[in-house]
This record gives C-alpha cells, sequence and structure tokens, in this order.
C-alpha cells in the first residue's frame, strides 16, 4: 500500500500567494477536466450536515446529497477512515485548511480513488462554522483488491 495523504494546515493569511498565481487559464481548467471529474461539498458545523453534489453523492453510495460524516465516509477504505475522521475533527474545531486522499470501495468491487481538499472558518467567532471542499475524482477506477502505490 503506497503513502496516503492525510493533511491539515491552520490557515493563515501572512502568507498569501503572489499576485496572479491562483488565477486560472481556459487551457488549466480542460487539463483538469481530462484527467479528473471535480465536484464542490459544504458543511454546516452546526447541524453536522454534509451536502454533497450528484456526482459525489451517487460515489459515495448515497441516496441523499445531504448526509453526515460516518454516513459519508462508509465507502471508504477502512484503512483511512479514522486519519480522515481525525482530520474533520480538528477542522471542526480551528479554522484550517485541510485535504486527504482515500479510495471509495464501490459495490461492484471497483476501488474509486478520491482526492478531498477543503477549508473550515467562522469558528472564532460566535458562529457555529462551517465547511467547504472540493473533490475530486480521477478518471480511472482500480481493479477489485488493486492499491495507488507510491513510487519512491
Amino acid at each position: 500500500m503506497g503513502n496516503n495523504l492525510f493533511k491539515i494546515a491552520k490557515t493563515s493569511s501572512a502568507a498569501p500567494f503572489f499576485p496572479g498565481f491562483l488565477e486560472t487559464a481556459e487551457s488549466d481548467s480542460s487539463l483538469l477536466a481530462q484527467f479528473c471529474v471535480p465536484e464542490g461539498w459544504m458543511g454546516d458545523l452546526a447541524n453536522g450536515v454534509i451536502k454533497l453534489g450528484e456526482r459525489a453523492t451517487v460515489l459515495h453510495g448515497l441516496e441523499s446529497a445531504e448526509c453526515g460524516l460516518l454516513s459519508m465516509m462508509r465507502c471508504y477504505d477502512p484503512q483511512d477512515r479514522s486519519h480522515i475522521l481525525e482530520l474533520f475533527e480538528l477542522a471542526a474545531t480551528s479554522s484550517s485548511s485541510f485535504c486527504y486522499s482515500t479510495t471509495i470501495l464501490m459495490a461492484n468491487g471497483q476501488r474509486q480513488p478520491i482526492f478531498c481538499i477543503g477549508e473550515s472558518h467562522g469558528l472564532e467567532e460566535k458562529h457555529s462554522g462551517s465547511m467547504v471542499g472540493v473533490f475530486l475524482f480521477p478518471r480511472f477506477k482500480l481493479a477489485p483488491g488493486a492499491h495507488l502505490h507510491a513510487q519512491s
């Protein structure tokens, strides 16, 4: 099994990107679409509800776009669930940026890689806060039992 990605960082405006760094060109968007399908999601920390997009709902094997964290993670690789839960717990207590990668175990035995990048905010104020992020679904699936491997 390769190295999985589980990261969290405190957000800081003290080290902004240089001007124009995050602007995307038309070619960047088409290149992204060639390799993966991006889809946004939102979470409300006041009630614990995560709202997924249409594709993410289907790929996560859910009947409703609104779900709880544990329901969403049910299809994830069991070895990754505790790490991802820890990331969400940390992000729910302090405004943070986070990312993770895992695989979705599909009913037909195939494994769909998934990358998630998100952030939490509004926790330092008197509000419960929220999360927002994007899933990236690579345009390939892994055969049953196959894993992504890190090359040294």
